[in-house]
């Protein structure tokens, strides 16, 4: 994981997500950190407070959460760890803002439309919504135009074949014409 890290690393991106249902997850977060210094590196897929405890040990920066846990929101807080729980809704939205979520995953970013999250940051200005899910260098423009405060990518990015390939100099291409349109579009704001 370390070299698919450094090829995200080499492409642009400065900020990743380990998610725990990747084998040997805490470990591929303390070596990233270690490998690279300067990466913002944190964990998904957390679903408790444990989950979140074992993965700020393991190093991690940031903790996101496919769900709204407020005991693990609360314990981020107090650790000083952010926090980004992810919302299907807008009233579970308003709550992990209550909450005290820095951000807020909309996942899977495609089942709500764009016009959906114009109309929710309307309603709830303020809120720091990152869609993902979805997200290409094809459309990151209109979530930056609807108002998002940031976008993330998965396998639309990080593709299986990639991986399975072992292909560090595609994924970095591909890394960087992401970053690319997400410079563009933060531009176009």
């Amino acid at each position: 994981m370390v070299e698919a890290a450094r090829a995200l690393w080499e492409g642009g991106v400065r900020v990743m997500e380990v998610t725990l249902n990747t084998p040997g997850a805490l470990g591929v977060i303390e070596d990233i950190r270690e490998a690279l210094p300067g990466m913002l590196c944190g964990t998904g897929t957390v679903l408790s407070v444990d989950d979140a405890v074992a993965a700020r040990e393991a190093g991690a920066q940031f903790i996101v959460m496919p769900t709204l846990q407020a005991d693990v929101v609360a314990f981020c807080k107090g650790e000083g760890l952010a926090v980004v729980p992810g919302c299907a809704s807008v009233t579970e939205m308003a709550a992990a803002r209550r909450a005290g979520a820095d951000f807020v995953k909309v996942f899977p970013a495609n089942r709500f439309g764009l016009v959906d999250i114009r109309e929710v940051l309307e309603e709830l200005p303020g809120l720091r919504l990152i869609p993902t899910g979805g997200v290409t260098p094809d459309n990151v423009t209109q979530y930056f135009a609807a108002g998002c405060a940031a976008v993330a990518a998965g396998a639309t990015l990080v593709s299986k074949e990639l991986l399975a390939r072992r292909d560090w100099a595609g994924l970095s291409a591909a890394t960087g014409r992401f970053v690319e349109a997400v410079g563009r579009a933060r531009e176009g704001r």
